[in-house]
This record gives C-alpha cells, sequence and structure tokens, in this order.
C-alpha cells in the first residue's frame, strides 16, 4: 500500500447488474446469483431477456413474435413470484426489460442502455456453442464490463 491509501475507483460497487435470463436452468442460476450480488451490494438487479428475431420462422406464418413474448411474460411472472415468496427475507430493486435480436447483441445493448456495471449470464447448454463461443466468451471479448458466468 502507498501513502495515498488504498486504491478505490468511483463507486463502493456496482449501481446496475444485468442478468440475462432466457428460461434455461442455467439463466436462472445467473438470475439467482445476480440477486445476492444486487442484494448485498444495494444494486439494482436488471433482469434483461432478449427476445429473438426469427425472420425465417415469420415468413413461413409462425407466429415467433407471440411466442417470444409469451416467454418474456412468463419469465417476469416467475421473478415476480420468486420477489413476493422472497419479500422481508430478500429485498432486492429489480426491473425486468426485453430487447430484441440474437443474445450477444440484445444484452450488449441492454448492458449500454441500462448503463450496467457488471454483466451476469448462466454458462451456456448448447454442444455448438463449443465451436462457435458462447454468449458470455463473446460479451467478456468486448471488455465493457465485468462479467461472471454461472454455471
Amino acid at each position: 500500500m502507498s501513502d495515498k491509501g488504498p486504491f478505490e475507483r468511483g463507486t463502493d460497487g456496482p449501481k446496475v447488474i444485468v442478468a440475462g435470463v432466457d428460461g434455461s436452468e442455467s439463466s436462472w442460476r445467473a438470475a439467482a446469483y445476480a440477486a445476492g450480488l444486487a442484494r448485498r451490494q444495494r444494486s439494482l438487479l436488471a433482469v434483461v431477456y432478449v427476445q429473438p428475431v426469427l425472420a425465417t420462422g415469420a415468413a413461413f406464418g409462425a407466429p415467433v413474435a407471440e411466442a417470444t413474448a409469451g416467454i418474456a411474460d412468463e419469465i417476469k411472472t416467475e421473478i415476480e413470484k420468486a420477489v413476493h415468496r422472497l419479500r422481508g427475507d430478500f429485498d432486492v430493486r429489480w426491473e425486468f426489460h426485453t430487447f430484441l435480436g440474437d443474445a450477444f447483441s440484445g444484452l450488449s445493448k441492454a448492458a449500454d442502455d441500462l448503463k450496467a456495471d457488471a454483466v451476469v449470464v448462466g454458462a451456456s447448454e448448447k454442444a455448438g456453442h463449443r465451436i462457435i463461443g458462447s454468449v458470455a466468451v463473446r460479451l467478456v471479448k468486448v471488455g465493457r464490463w465485468p462479467v461472471t458466468v454461472v454455471p
């Protein structure tokens, strides 16, 4: 330690933590981890669902927008139930946001728009991501926010 005291950057912790949730088990674990961080740091937890834009499905008449909006509604309902169950014992400020696009672009936009200090995502459960790279790896490579990957 120098005579100037310990190094400190800006604040005493993150003000906004973004948690990417897509309904998978690993994304729910990531949201729970992010909620614990947000509670301890007194941060805002921004839960983000990225609604995929599937032009191919829409071209064949599939109600893609309705299906993905339904997933967003289910995710928000699950979060509200958990918040209600834990109220008093585990209070955390939170918001729910949906963004359109692929997961990487949507989470990047969410983190930028919400001025995130940290991003938490679940580890990919898809085998193909070992080859092309997972959303988490791509977020880390961008290097704009600390990224935590929860298994």
